[in-house]
């Protein structure tokens, strides 16, 4: 038994390796005893599994299969069901024993046999559980068969399809309803409400069209024009925020002592990133669907002023910036499962200067300035130099409100561009990657309200009221 574990499994079978064994000893046994009926039956056993082994690799049984991922895009430690349908399009064969590879994350491949019992019409369906903790593009698949000629002799296997790509998207933390959303977006949710039902004051009108219903007719416009004037209603309009996600290079890796991560190309596509950059991405899925929940459109720009997603390789539509309702949330949580560090570095993961546009520059402007006044500016950002905070700072203007979270291993580092945003408009903080992403964002609220505590004690102690 030692010695047939030793023989290599892909070529014969037991059986097989005994046919040759046997021939080899017979044509040993013709040349001692002299006997041509040894010698003949000696080529035979020989002849008979190589033969069977040509056969088996140049009539390859041939199948279709149909892999399904339910859903088709799973968040981070939840479960996907994959569901697999086999079916024979050449000859038939006997019994199959298939394999579905998997990523070594997954733990261990599972194997089934085909045609199932249950097969029906020739399709044998399987189904089986995975689930990741970390995001990125894994190939499941492909579905590996190993086939034996009819006499069980030689082995073969091979793969029957591609495989296909499983999407695990960052899971989204639920962030606390704090006071900032009345400060982020009532204003746009204001004037939606009141375009959508408006005043005398603000109504615009125009002439009557066959066709109007007369509960349009606005009857004050009508008495001052001398004709039929019906209310001409402004479009309701959607809030905006604007997000920048930072994703340099020099942002996240600072030293060599910075933790990296990256998926082996067994595992799928390779993901350069850290725990820092991980934080980054939970949060901008958290308050993508935080905000998106509140009706708001959202646009995501990195800090050079192209889309944030521009080289994701699961994005959807990797040059677009403007998501809206739960098709664009959708196509958000996509798009950051396997974006990754960008920049020039090299396989140490040591840092290296960054190449191309420079971030916080006059492009990142004009695509803020684009959308002036239009919502609430997010920038979730590693960690920045004083200089680049600087840049930073005057985009205030262009947004509603301005909020900034910069998450670095040493937050005392980023003193000096906290300060920076805080004195251009920014409601900034710098937290390690252990903050939480709701304490993060309940930080903004706790600093307002500090702030609103120190005044009133200033007003009462001057004696000023407001």
């Amino acid at each position: 038994m030692a010695l047939t574990d030793r023989l290599p499994r892909h070529l014969f079978s037991t059986r097989g390796w005994g046919l040759l064994a046997a021939g080899v000893v017979s044509l040993l046994a013709a040349q001692v005893m002299g006997r041509r009926d040894l010698l003949s039956l000696g080529i035979l056993l020989i002849v008979l599994p190589l033969v069977s082994l040509a056969g088996i690799r140049l009539l390859k049984p041939r199948f279709k299969v149909y892999r399904e991922f339910s859903p088709a895009s799973v968040e981070t430690s939840s479960t996907t069901t994959v569901r697999l349908a086999v079916a024979r399009t050449g000859p038939a064969t006997g019994q199959v024993i298939m394999e579905e590879r998997l990523p070594s994350r997954f733990g261990e491949s599972p194997a089934f046999r085909f045609p199932s019992r249950a097969a029906t019409g020739g399709t044998s369906r399987y189904e089986y559980h995975l689930r990741s903790g970390k995001r990125g593009q894994f190939v499941i698949g492909p579905v590996t068969a190993e086939f034996t000629d009819p006499f069980g002799l030689s082995l073969h296997r091979h793969a029957i399809d591609d495989g296909d790509t499983l999407t695990v998207t960052p899971a989204a933390v639920e962030l606390p309803a704090t006071g900032l959303a009345g400060a982020r977006g009532n204003d746009g949710v204001t004037a939606t409400r009141i375009r959508a039902n408006p005043s005398d004051d603000d109504v615009m009108t125009r002439e009557y069209r066959h066709g109007d219903p007369m509960r349009r007719v606005h009857w004050a416009a009508t008495a001052r024009h001398g004709a039929l004037m019906v209310r001409q209603e402004e479009s309701v309009t959607t809030p905006e925020a604007t997000i920048i996600l930072d994703q340099r290079w020099s942002a996240f890796a600072r030293g060599p002592g910075a933790a990296f991560s990256a998926t082996s190309g067994e595992d799928g596509h390779e993901l350069i990133t850290s725990d820092t950059f991980e934080w980054a991405v939970t949060a901008a899925m958290s308050v993508s669907a935080h905000l998106a929940e509140r009706n708001y459109a959202l646009r995501f720009l990195d800090p050079a002023g192209e889309a944030a997603f521009l080289h994701s390789p699961s994005a959807p539509e990797p040059e677009a910036e403007e998501y809206t309702g739960s098709a664009g949330l959708q196509s958000i949580a996509e798009s950051l499962a396997a974006i990754q560090l960008s920049g020039a570095h090299h396989a140490a993961h040591h840092a290296a200067p960054e190449s191309g546009q420079r971030a916080f520059d006059d492009r990142l402007m004009d695509k803020l300035s684009a959308h002036r006044q239009r919502g609430p500016i997010m920038a979730i950002l590693g960690h920045v130099q004083a200089a680049e905070a600087r840049s930073l700072s005057a985009a205030a203007g262009f947004g509603a409100n301005a909020f900034a979270i910069i998450v670095t291993d040493h937050p005392g580092e980023c003193h000096d561009a906290v300060e920076s945003l805080r004195s251009g408009g920014w409601r900034a903080v710098a937290i390690t990657p252990a903050t939480s992403v709701a304490a993060a964002w309940s930080s903004f609220d706790q600093r307002d309200a500090a702030a609103a505590t120190a005044a009133a004690d200033v007003r009462r102690a001057t004696g000023v009221s407001r």
